[in-house]
């Protein structure tokens, strides 16, 4: 029998990647010191095991920070424009293996081909990004109260950054940090989700070559995997200035108040339920298109995923057939094959939260529009792909207030102006990601007011997803408050010191103060 695996060239592809063959284990890349108990990375798409790697001991962590740690010693010391040209042959390099690591994401994780793709184009980009930053990193002149005296601002270095990734974005969140971090001068220690481990190796050995080939040391980038109890070394440790942490607003408050306890620094990109606000002056065909990627995209596995459609009354008939008849023309299976539209959940699991989402909106009221369920038999072996669902809700729903990561969509209904709207968008805990779609001036400003959305992104006649790496990503409440790739977010990876010199003669003091001696 011919698997998917040897159908859509896999084997080739971890092979580029310098993994060795499906069920033979994993080769290392450079500063991934493992020795712990195995752990199996099975992939949600045919449920077969692809490889086994180590999970990373308390040993193994201590020699990544001792090696880390003093690679920062010389990689501090480099100049900002050397380091971008690092990162760029980096990025050259995922040009080169595009395609294989495309394949990675899509099989390990499950997204579409072309998403698995995305993503791997999303580093590149993040690469081009950091190599134009990295002859711009600046600081502030200012003027002096006192004669003959300067003022100005510049910005070191951190340190060693730990980055914690979620295995719905396996390479692209990593990338976003580790290339920023990079041209700042830090060194980076990466623990990607234990659900991923192959797609963070992968990584590790492209960078591996980079680093070889210009005889730089090691420690510049570390690997350790593991589940929780691994990422609990990073972020009890004093050594690691600051933790960039992607994942469920549960897990960031944890890793919020173990760093804040040892006043380290912490960037949290959490939990999203996002809305897509649709009013009466709304083009139809664009919403469609917004709304229904935004909530089957990545099987509904984006932090940045369409939750919740707010639609007016007197066009909520009209969006909801249109909606729902593109529901039916969704294709799901393997998402290897571009063909299909949807692919599975990351596993059983998450295949359960699904289900119990699905029982709950109906338990407090709510109605199934299109019918949700989990598929079986031929193509569905794994037991993780499911049927996108949508039901009409309402925003107080405690369901419906919770983010479940899988692709349910919930109907709300507005009367009266754009503010009502806004009211139920902003009436969540979360505070990612939002859209509205009207071609109506004053209901689009009003959106991006300070009345408006209170997310960190907010769209206009584009949906919530698929965010471009120029712009810094982030948001408020409950996702955490944090910024990453592109605008200024380089700044968190830096600390800030105010300078002054003086070059007169005398020594006057600030604010007028007299001390003679």
């Amino acid at each position: 029998m011919i698997t998917i695996a040897d159908q859509f060239g896999m084997k080739e592809a971890l092979a580029q990647l310098g993994i060795k063959s499906i069920n033979e284990g994993t080769s290392t890349g450079v500063n991934y010191f493992s020795n712990g108990e195995n752990l199996e990375s099975f992939s949600p798409v045919d449920g077969q095991l692809i490889a086994t790697v180590k999970i990373s001991t308390a040993a193994d962590y201590e020699k990544v920070l001792q090696t880390a740690a003093e690679a920062f010693k010389t990689f501090r010391l480099m100049p900002a424009p050397q380091r971008g040209e690092i990162v760029r042959q980096f990025g050259e390099k995922l040009r080169k293996n595009k395609e294989a690591l495309g394949k990675l994401v899509s099989y390990e994780m499950g997204k579409s081909l072309q998403e698995g793709y995305g993503e791997v184009q999303e580093m590149i980009d993040i690469c081009d990004f950091a190599v134009g930053l990295s002859r711009q990193l600046h600081g502030l002149t200012m003027h002096s109260e006192r004669p003959e005296h300067r003022m100005y601002e510049q910005y070191h270095p951190l340190g060693v950054v730990g980055i914690i990734s979620a295995f719905n974005f396996p390479v692209a969140v990593w990338a976003w940090n580790t290339a920023l971090a990079w041209i700042c001068g830090d060194v980076c220690v990466w623990k990607p989700s234990e659900k991923t481990p192959l797609c963070g190796i992968a990584c590790q050995n492209i960078i591996a070559e980079v680093i070889k080939e210009n005889n730089l040391p090691e420690g510049i980038s570390c690997l350790i995997n593991g589940d929780y109890k691994v990422g609990e070394m990073m972020t009890n440790d004093k050594r690691v200035a600051l933790i960039s942490a992607t994942g469920s607003t549960r897990m960031g408050k944890i890793v919020a108040q173990t760093v804040a306890g040892r006043l380290g620094r912490s960037l949290l990109e959490l939990g999203g339920n996002n809305a897509i606000i649709v009013t009466p002056d709304a083009d139809i065909k664009m919403t469609v298109i917004g709304a229904v990627f935004g909530a089957v995209g990545t099987a509904g596995q984006r932090c940045t995923s369409t939750r919740r459609l707010i639609i007016h009354e007197s066009i909520y008939d009209t969006v909801k057939e249109a909606i729902v008849s593109a529901y039916k023309q969704l294709r799901i299976g393997n998402p290897l094959d571009e063909n299909n539209h949807v692919g599975p959940l990351i596993d059983t699991h998450a295949v359960e939260m699904y289900t119990k989402a699905l029982e709950k909106v109906v338990a407090e009221g709510g109605k199934i529009l299109v019918e949700g369920g989990v598929l079986s038999g031929e193509g569905y072996e794994s037991g993780c792909y499911v049927k996108p669902a949508i039901a009409e809700a309402d925003n107080d729903f405690k369901i419906v207030q919770h983010e479940t990561f899988a692709p349910v969509l919930y109907f709300l209904k507005y009367s009266g102006t754009v503010e009502n709207a806004i009211a139920i968008q902003n009436g969540v805990a979360q505070g990612l990601s939002s859209a509205i779609m009207t071609n109506n001036l004053r209901e689009a400003e009003l959106f991006l007011s300070a009345v408006g959305s209170d997310c960190g992104i907010a769209n206009v006649n584009i949906g919530t997803s698929g965010a471009e790496i120029g712009g810094a990503f982030g948001g408020e409440k409950e996702t955490g408050g944090g910024r990453e790739s592109g605008s200024d977010a380089w700044k968190v990876y830096m600390r800030r010191q105010t300078n002054t010199i003086n070059y007169g003669t005398q020594l006057p003091l600030a604010q007028g103060i007299k001390f003679d001696l």
